[in-house]
């Protein structure tokens, strides 16, 4: 059988990282072993193993939501089967600097629900967090079980073009796509199933034992068996297929709001042998529709009488009510100040500098800046909200600008980074196309867990930065190989 010539016409542009070639074209050392054993299979055969891979997606029912495309609501997830492959050496800096970065972070949340010292030290301006959407001031002076704030979370990398990592981002409220990073892993065990041994590859497949271990760790009352629910906003959520899937391998219960319902401050979830309480509530569901008595009075999926259990201490909550104020674009900036703040260090990992709009000589360096910018909403997810000055119209960056000048507290900028590429194989070729990667930690009494991988997501329209999915982007496995 003929090898195919995939790898020997990959072309990387050289002002980009590339994961897999050396500038001058030379395969990275971690990669030699995977280049080698796809470069023995015939082109057909690599053809069958992708088409295999969206049977199995379509089969598994692994889908997302897209809000603006005419072609349907529902849509597979995009997956590209050849591997982004992370050395172990490079792992560990990361999953140390996520770990620094989620203590602080915690600290943070904790501090600015009770004592607020870091707004009265100066070092975080008061009116930053007064005005920021998601400061829960309900949740004030609430005690939350073991001062964790932040059970889950997802943090964006990118990677520069001297291939240094940056946290681009802190996802810290209902951070999703595990699933995809878990289901990426199977489907590749099928495709390659000798590839990853071969390569001594670390496993994600721990993830659901470890949050269900943590889960079942935050059970206010002493009971061997606490109930752990995963309370869903329902069917026609985006992430609807990540929270079946991951309370059917943790083995706890999937609940929408109406199966539950709270009886002297405690919560209680129906069944047919009557009311048992719960103890624990990994909710997918945003703060503001958690409790119609305290937030929206107009929600259906959350549990009225909830925010009363979980203010007495009988119910927890992960994550956290409140945690969106440390999600906030402006307050990102402010984060490698909290790292010095309350532990005395150094961060391991950069922000991407990042320019406030309320700060005026920020604002006219970025405004005579802005075809190098990328001007993103403070409190917008999913790459709605943003500006990429380098694609934008003149009339796209005049709108950019009065919409910023009209409320700079909603808007921050960036300089556009030169996001990394991979070989993704599309229409038959290996090209090179832009990533970033969301590992997932997991925080718990006994401190911080880190599966070695995460979801590398790849931005498949050529010459786009915007890797999420709702904006047309697919996803890797991830391999963290020693």
């Amino acid at each position: 059988m003929a090898k195919n010539d995939l790898f020997q016409h990959y072309h990387a542009a050289p002002e980009f990282w590339d994961e897999m070639r050396l500038p001058d074209g030379a395969v990275r050392t971690h990669y030699e072993a995977v280049v080698r054993e796809l470069s023995q299979l015939p082109a057909d055969d690599l053809k069958r193993k992708e088409e295999l891979a969206k049977q199995l997606f379509m089969n598994q029912g692994i889908t997302f939501t897209v809000y603006f495309e005419n072609e349907g609501i529902e849509r597979i997830f995009p997956f590209d089967i050849i591997p982004r492959i992370i050395v172990e050496s490079e792992w560990l800096h990361i999953e140390e600097g996520i770990k620094q970065r989620l203590k602080a972070l915690n600290l943070f949340l904790k501090d600015i629900y009770n004592e607020q010292q870091i707004v009265k030290d100066g070092i975080v301006p008061a009116s930053l967090i007064v005005t920021c959407p998601h400061f829960t001031r309900e949740v004030f002076g609430i005690p939350v079980i073991h001062d964790i704030y932040v059970h889950i979370a997802g943090i964006d990398l990118i990677r520069d073009a001297d291939g240094t990592y940056y946290v681009l981002e802190d996802n810290l409220r209902t951070p999703s796509g595990v699933s995809y990073m878990l289901e990426n892993r199977e489907i590749t065990k099928r495709i390659f199933p000798n590839m990853l041994a071969d390569n001594s590859v670390k496993k994600v497949s721990d993830y659901p034992l470890i949050l269900g271990k943590i889960l079942r760790s935050l059970a206010p009352r002493p009971v061997g068996q606490p109930v752990v629910a995963l309370l869903t906003p329902g069917i026609f959520n985006s992430a609807y297929y990540e929270h079946t899937f991951l309370a059917r391998y943790m083995g706890i219960e999937l609940v929408e709001g109406r199966d539950l319902v709270v009886d002297d401050h405690k919560v209680y979830m129906k069944t047919t042998r009557g009311k048992r309480q719960v103890d624990v509530i990994y909710r997918r569901v945003d703060d503001d529709f958690l409790d119609p008595l305290v937030f929206r009075p107009d929600s259906a999926l959350g549990v009225p009488g909830l925010m009363s259990a979980y203010r007495r201490g009988n119910v927890a909550l992960v994550n956290a009510v409140g945690n969106g104020v440390a999600d906030d674009k402006a307050i990102y900036a402010y984060v490698p100040d909290m790292i010095k703040y309350y532990l005395n260090e150094e961060p391991i990992l950069q922000n991407v500098p990042t320019y406030r709009m309320e700060d005026i000589e920020a604002r006219a360096h970025v405004f005579a800046n802005m075809e190098k910018m990328v001007v993103k909403r403070t409190n917008e997810s999913g790459g709605y909200g943003m500006v990429m000055g380098n694609k934008a119209s003149p009339e796209e960056l005049d709108g950019a600008k009065a919409a910023i000048l009209a409320d700079p507290r909603s808007f921050i900028a960036q300089p556009i980074i030169k996001l990394s590429t991979v070989p993704c194989l599309i229409d038959g070729k290996l090209q090179p196309r832009h990533v970033d990667l969301r590992p997932y930690a997991l925080c718990g009494p006994q401190g911080i867990e880190i599966v070695p991988g995460g979801l590398t997501r790849v931005a498949l329209r050529e010459g786009s930065l915007v890797v999420n999915s709702s904006q047309g982007g697919g996803s890797k496995d991830t391999w963290v190989v020693g």
